[in-house]
């Protein structure tokens, strides 16, 4: 097998388990890939007229439908229950958020960046963890 074929067959997207007390369950958050990551990024800019914003509403939720998964790595929810979710425990998606900030390396600079593009005009996100 070559170098390349190796590196694309690589298991690189970890996984850890997260015990949700408020619904008795045991989920698992996942590693996001780079296509991934880049798409809910850009989800969080929103073009307002001439003006750019960063979009917060349901943060947490939009975030949790790509993350949690099955021990397989398999997502539990698709983008359309961001809403649903949204109305869940704001402590359990707190906790779900912060794993996955951890795991992907989201962090207050990515957001912070991103607010600086809306400020300065610029249409997409940093991507700089």
């Amino acid at each position: 097998m070559s170098l390349r074929d190796e590196i694309l067959a690589a298991d690189d997207l970890p996984r850890e388990p997260l015990v949700v007390k408020e619904w008795g369950k045991t989920v698992w958050v996942r590693t996001l890939s780079g296509t991934e990551r880049d798409a809910f990024e850009a989800s969080n800019v929103r073009q307002k007229g001439k003006a750019t914003e960063f979009h917060r509403a349901n943060l947490r939720a939009r975030l949790a439908v790509l993350v949690v998964c099955d021990a397989d790595g398999k997502r539990l929810f698709s983008d359309e229950d961001a809403t649903a979710l949204g109305r869940k425990s704001g402590a359990a998606l707190d906790r779900i958020f912060d794993l996955a900030n951890r795991l992907n390396r989201l962090s207050e600079q990515t957001q912070e960046d991103a607010e600086k593009n809306c400020e300065s005009g610029q249409n997409a996100p940093s991507t700089s963890a």
